[in-house]
């Protein structure tokens, strides 16, 4: 156990304290990390988006020129809109939050779903196209090699995003600088080279938007424009991961999260509307075997010496970006993951922090999930595209709707109301709109398929939460029939005596639970144990590190527990004690306790109750930690005995 608690430690870090007042400080981005972590998959969607919506303009590309406008001024009106997310939840959780404390939790239900797959789709999408961009570099022949490339890099990034989060960040960080440099200055350097197009362009633009307009009618030139709007909805992708993760983020939050909104809206309507541009003055075409983006670059290194050592830079560098995008998976995912298990959507071991702080269980769960995604497409990006974008745009509507009710139902206490609501309201039209449009156009092509995933997803959530409605019912049940008030006067209570038999008792949230122990120990072991100790330990997971709730909020509940049993025991003249910790791992920190516990009271014996289920089967086991079993067998090693005590539902 100790060489594989050593092992872990050499592989992964070392434990991080989550009581420090330093820890947190130590692990909070600020805000260009933030930007570098978070935003890289908005702006890795320059890399598909942009060209996605040329090609659908047809021989129409006048119309670019319009789309690159729209783009950009949708990238600030997506961004402006969250930020309000961003300062009514300043704990995190983004789209899930607004649309379950907005909308009503089933709401917050299928906003959660959709981000659930989204983020999923994020890290294979990210690695597919990212993968594909690479191997167009090399010879043919090397694409056998291509599926297992991509699965080598979502184990690499699930290594990175074991270790922390700032961690996976930081390797990544070159690849990330390097895509902002090249392409920053390709773009500016290819608007200055043809420069003296630009007034013609528009003069001409205007000119044959006029005319098409009166061949063909507004309604069918509007048409042609919105599809093909709406087809580049890729680029919006990613904008909504600052509001999701926000309690990652350095003091303020709020102020870090809206300047991390900015770079983000900045860098990406800056790059996304810059190569719609470069493609109209370039005069790109599309390519067999080449994105748009490699044709317009090419272009645009014609006459350079070092143009094919740029260009593969260039690409290797777009090849990187979309390896960075897919970390936004598993920094975003887990989270999203973490909030759902709290509202009993999701099991709780998803809320759960590892040693390094990080929710171990949600990276390990959308790792394997995005790894048997890529097996089952092969990789084929074109299937993958489809799947990703409708869920997108599900969460935007639903968030920009629940900010539209909340404007509306506040606006007699906010002095601001009128221009917050017509801004979510303008943010509410583009992005549904944007979402029927997709599912119309993609509904054959593999839209059904990501409609169907999602539902799936609800599916299976609405059953997790009756299980544990039915078992919070039963527990509450159990606790007005074993908490008895402690009432009357206080007996004379013995010292402790160390040397005489005693009774340890595990307990936890559920003090009908803890009393059930208690009782029948009593009961069948009447007189015979002379002192009682009660043991726990206050788990820190997502919701109290950072989240809705707090660490003092924590421990003031396990004091209050263990308060309640020492009040009871001395009511009825029993010697009593308590011991406890604070650790992201209770069965490791309640070996812990256990062992000062047996050198201070070396003739103990620990007890502990186990819900046991009616109808049991896979699902409560797999809803249900077996923190007292896996405690006994710990025990039992160390040659300390442990008694589990049934407790049927």
């Amino acid at each position: 156990m100790a060489f594989v608690a050593n092992f872990r430690q050499i592989l992964l870090g070392k434990p991080r304290d989550p009581l420090s007042p330093d820890t947190r400080h130590h692990i909070a981005m600020v805000a260009f990390l933030a930007w570098v972590g978070l935003g890289a998959d908005g702006l890795s969607s320059s890399c598909y988006g942009p060209e996605e919506a040329f090609l659908a303009l047809g021989s129409h590309n006048h119309l670019g020129l319009y789309l690159a406008i729209a783009t950009a001024f949708t990238v600030f009106v997506i961004a402006l809109a969250y930020n309000q997310v961003i300062e009514l939840f300043p704990s995190g959780g983004g789209g899930y939050k607004v649309a379950t404390q907005l909308l009503g939790p089933h709401a917050g239900l299928v906003s959660g779903a959709a981000l659930i797959v989204d983020y999923t789709l994020t890290i294979a999408i990210s690695v597919a196209s990212g993968t594909d961009a690479f191997f167009s570099l090399l010879p043919k022949h090397f694409l056998v090699y291509k599926l297992e490339t991509e699965i080598a890099l979502v184990v690499l990034l699930l290594y990175l995003n074991m270790r922390g989060m700032k961690e996976s960040i930081k390797v990544l960080l070159p690849v990330f600088l390097g895509f902002a440099f090249t392409h920053a200055f390709l773009i500016v350097y290819g608007i200055l080279a043809h420069g003296e197009r630009l007034p013609g362009m528009v003069m001409d633009t205007v000119t044959e938007t006029v005319n098409f307009t009166q061949q063909m009618g507004w309604v069918f030139v509007a048409a042609l424009f919105l599809k093909a709007y709406s087809l580049g909805g890729g680029t919006y992708t990613g904008i909504e991961a600052v509001s999701n993760n926000v309690q990652t983020l350095a003091e303020p939050r709020v102020k870090t999260g809206k300047w991390t909104m900015f770079y983000m809206a900045l860098s990406l309507s800056f790059t996304a509307g810059g190569i719609i541009l470069l493609y109209l003055l370039w005069d790109a075409r599309p390519v067999d075997g080449q994105t748009l983006n490699a044709v317009v670059f090419s272009n645009i290194m014609h006459d350079w010496n070092n143009r094919h050592s740029m260009l593969v830079l260039t690409l290797a560098f777009e090849a990187g970006l979309l390896l960075v995008a897919a970390n936004t998976g598993f920094l975003g995912g887990p989270s999203v993951l973490a909030n759902m298990a709290v509202d009993s959507w999701m099991p709780n071991r998803f809320r759960h922090l590892s040693s390094r702080l990080v929710t171990q269980n949600g990276i390990l769960l959308f790792g394997l999930a995005a790894m048997l995604i890529l097996l089952w497409s092969r990789g084929d990006v074109s299937l993958l595209v489809v799947l990703y974008s409708i869920n997108v745009f599900l969460t935007f509507s639903l968030a920009m709707l629940g900010l539209c009710k909340h404007w509306w139902q506040n606006r007699k206490i906010e002095t601001q109301w009128w221009w917050r609501l017509l801004l979510s309201s303008w943010g509410l039209a583009i992005t549904a709109g944007i979402l029927a449009v997709t599912v119309v156009e993609k509904f054959t092509e593999g839209g059904w398929m990501t409609l169907l995933i999602t539902s799936l997803v609800v599916g299976v959530c609405l059953v997790i939460r009756r299980h544990y409605d039915n078992v919070s019912r039963q527990l509450k049940a159990v606790d007005q029939l074993f908490a008895m008030p402690t009432t009357g006067q206080i007996r004379a209570v013995s010292h402790l005596d160390p040397a005489q038999p005693t009774a340890v008792f595990v307990v936890g949230r559920s003090r009908g639970v803890g009393m059930h122990a208690l009782l029948w120990v009593m009961r069948l072991f009447p007189g015979h144990f002379k002192n009682f100790v009660f043991i726990s330990v206050g788990v820190v997971d997502a919701r109290n590190f950072g989240g809705d709730g707090s660490i003092k909020t924590m421990q003031h509940s396990v004091d209050e527990t263990l308060t309640y049993f020492l009040n009871y025991c001395h009511h009825h003249g029993l010697a009593a004690t308590c011991f406890y910790d604070y650790g992201t791992d209770p069965v490791e920190k309640l070996q812990e306790v256990a062992e000062k516990v047996a050198a201070q009271f070396p003739n103990c014996i620990f007890f502990s109750s186990k819900l046991i289920f009616v109808h049991d089967n896979w699902l409560s086991r797999l809803l249900h930690n077996d923190t007292a079993l896996a405690l006994q067998r710990r025990l039992h090693l160390m040659g300390m005995q442990m008694v589990i005590l049934p407790m049927k539902l």
